[in-house]
């Protein structure tokens, strides 16, 4: 499409608002796509704060900055008000360092974050390495805090930090959600390695019935029914209690560590309840995956079904 003259000057006010500018799909703390991600990872390493623009906000915007730049993908990039490319142009110049030469200022220096592991999770990696293999140990956490190890090259700017005598590589946008990582390892049938992360902001695990109904047996668990008593009353689980005015006051005189579940009759109502339950500071929530049907279905064939 041509742009017309107001529209152009509109983009031409986006592309200088900042020195540093990129047009992206989603947000910098939210990408929508893998490339605008990668852009963002790049640019965070690199620089403090920078300009974006969500072009899944606005057609007319996604159009124009492609007619603008005659460059038809997104995510692009504009420094000191110029097109700098797209994804794999702004990966090449990492690589290169010219990204650094032209943002004129390197990556500030890093502290090694602190990561710590067990013995058995020492021993795997140890079994793992190949003498005279080039690749090294390396942790990556996603800001959704997905965590990855693998062994790669050692790339520009991965921050070195010793793992219990073993060398382990962090990159650069990785290293604050890595800070206090520490890695174990569980063997048997499903064997693996076990992160804990304590940067990670707290999160609803959907919890299986058979899992719910050992911890309940334990009495490690509170049980909670988000249903109206009138539906309550037709299948309940033993041991929940229903959310009324009552059990509210009570989980908000709980310990912030207590294991609380909730349910319903599948498991979606309950789970809105269990997000709010987590921004309220509450660590170990749990959704009851399938609710009290699933309840029905797998451990006591008496609840009716409905």
């Amino acid at each position: 499409m041509a742009l017309s003259e107001p529209l152009r000057q509109k983009i031409e006010g986006y592309v200088t608002s900042d020195r540093v500018v990129l047009f992206m799909k989603g947000t910098r703390r939210a990408p929508q796509c893998g490339f605008s991600a990668q852009v963002v990872q790049i640019l965070d390493e690199l620089v403090p704060e920078y300009q974006t623009l969500d072009v899944l906000s606005s057609a007319e915007l996604r159009d124009a900055i492609k007619e603008y730049s005659q460059w038809p993908t997104i995510p692009q990039l504009y420094i000191d008000g110029k097109f700098v490319g797209g994804c794999d142009i702004v990966r090449d110049m990492k690589q290169s360092g010219e990204l650094e030469q032209l943002l004129g200022a390197a990556a500030p220096p890093l502290a090694a974050p602190r990561v710590t592991a067990s013995a058995e999770a020492i021993a795997a990696f140890q079994a793992a390495l190949t003498p005279g293999d080039p690749d090294a140990l390396h942790l990556q956490v996603s800001q959704s805090f997905e965590h990855d190890l693998y062994f790669g090259p050692v790339e520009r700017g991965d921050v070195e930090t010793d793992l219990g005598g073993l060398k382990l590589y962090v990159p650069r946008s990785s290293v604050a959600r890595a800070q206090g990582v520490h890695i174990g390892y569980l063997d048997g049938p499903n064997a693996g390695f076990k992160i804990e992360n304590p940067n990670q902001p707290a999160q609803v695990v959907e919890l299986s019935v058979q899992d719910a109904k050992a911890m309940l047996e334990r009495g490690e668990l509170q049980l909670f029914d988000v249903r109206p008593e009138s539906e309550a009353s037709i299948a309940s689980i033993p041991g929940g209690k229903l959310l009324n005015d009552e059990a509210v006051d009570h989980i908000k005189g709980l310990d912030k560590s207590t294991p609380i579940a909730f349910y319903c009759h599948h498991g979606m109502r309950s789970r809105g309840v269990a997000q709010s339950v987590v921004q309220e500071g509450f660590r170990k929530v749990y959704n009851l995956k399938g609710g009290v049907d699933a309840w029905s279905l797998a451990i006591d064939p008496s609840v009716p079904r409905y």
